[in-house]
């Protein structure tokens, strides 16, 4: 467990935002093998394209668990599991890190062009953001997805 958490902490500090950092380890993790990931997961960071919603580490979490338990069929039983892994991987985040939004969670808006510039100076993105990657991937884990 600690090393996939530790995989995908190493993802985002080699410039893969939290989102992809976090779908393309579980990727790896069950073998699946896709040209969309990480593609799909770019816009995610940073709080949904640098908006400060949702983490995108979470955001990630989410579709990695649509990867795993999603349909593609129009059936509401068949969408109970996944919202179900979706809804606990939420609520554990958040009761871990206090919040769910990236905003929040670093302490900056970055569609501000003013503090985007404070928080790469502060390093915000490297003593915060991989703790919420280590945290999606962990919480995963124990879901045994």
């Amino acid at each position: 467990m600690e090393a996939l958490s530790e995989k995908a902490a190493d993802y985002f500090l080699k410039g893969y935002n939290c989102a992809q950092s976090v779908l393309m380890t579980m990727q790896e993790r069950w073998g699946t093998s896709n040209e969309l990931i990480p593609k799909i997961a770019t816009a995610f960071g940073a709080g949904i394209g640098r908006c400060g919603s949702v983490c995108g580490a979470l955001t990630g979490g989410v579709m990695a668990i649509g990867i795993q338990y999603g349909t593609a069929e129009p059936s509401s039983e068949k969408r109970l599991k996944a919202y179900g892994f979706a809804r606990e991987l939420y609520r554990q985040f958040e009761a871990r890190h206090g919040s769910v939004l990236c905003r929040e969670l670093i302490g900056y808006n970055l569609s501000d062009s003013a503090q985007l510039e404070e928080a790469y100076q502060s390093n915000v993105f490297k003593n915060k953001c991989p703790a919420f990657v280590r945290t999606v991937i962990q919480i995963l884990l124990d879901f045994e997805i």
